[in-house]
């Protein structure tokens, strides 16, 4: 067998990463991002587990009750290559998270790339999104929150081709959680605002539009 080394290591895998949905009961809201990252879900295998912009969306999630960590996350870097050589997962609580494309984008297995809108709204990946999202329908889907234009966008055009199935889904979009999503929302592009601040901010309105979306916090409505 070939050892690992740090430079395979870091190749991007490109291969498809489910949603992370609960093993049980209903689950109420689906947050959509726009592509798994390089060094978080490519390598986890869990949307947003180890991208740099995940960190913020689970302790959003975290905060109303939709997300369990496990401990040793908090003592270790956030990086979805040491969480799964460590068997490391999350674990939802009426919520679904999801991804407008399933796989890291990529055209030479090292460089990230941005998914192209050929890619994202293709037959292929709207029969993808169609499958995901009429399975959590018989689970009580209630909204979808996508996370930034891209995933907006796609979802967007995925509703206009498939009107029916999200007749009674209430969406809700908030900025992408990467350093420019932040940005974007703060007043003069963010100038002279800490970063610190912006995420807090960005958490407390990515969870307000979880709640908005469907998303309850009392244990007997999930």
């Amino acid at each position: 067998m070939t050892a690992r080394t740090p430079a395979t290591e870091a190749r991007i895998r490109g291969i498809a990463v489910p949603m992370l949905v609960p093993a049980e009961g209903p689950v109420h809201v689906l947050l959509i991002g726009e592509a798994p990252g390089p060094r978080g879900a490519d390598k986890s295998g869990y949307p947003f587990f180890g991208d740099g912009a995940g960190q913020h969306l689970y302790g959003a999630l975290g905060g109303i009750g939709a997300m369990t960590l496990p401990a040793a996350v908090h003592t270790m870097p956030w990086d979805g290559a040491r969480f799964a050589a460590a068997g490391l997962h999350p674990v939802a609580h009426g919520v679904a998270l999801g991804n407008a494309l399933d796989r890291c984008p990529t055209d030479n297995g090292v460089k990230f790339r941005a998914p192209t809108r050929a890619e994202l709204e293709s037959d292929a990946n709207f029969a993808r999104l169609h499958s995901d999202i009429a399975q959590l329908l018989t689970r009580d889907l209630r909204g979808i929150v996508t996370l930034g234009k891209v995933a907006a966008r796609t979802v967007e055009a995925f509703l206009s081709r498939y009107p029916s199935l999200g007749a009674t889904l209430t969406t809700r979009a908030v900025p992408h959680p990467s350093a420019q999503g932040l940005l974007s929302m703060a007043p003069n592009r963010g100038k002279g605002a800490r970063l610190a601040d912006l995420q807090e901010a960005w958490m407390q309105r990515c969870a307000a539009a979880v709640l908005e979306a469907g998303y309850s916090t009392r244990e007997g409505d999930r």
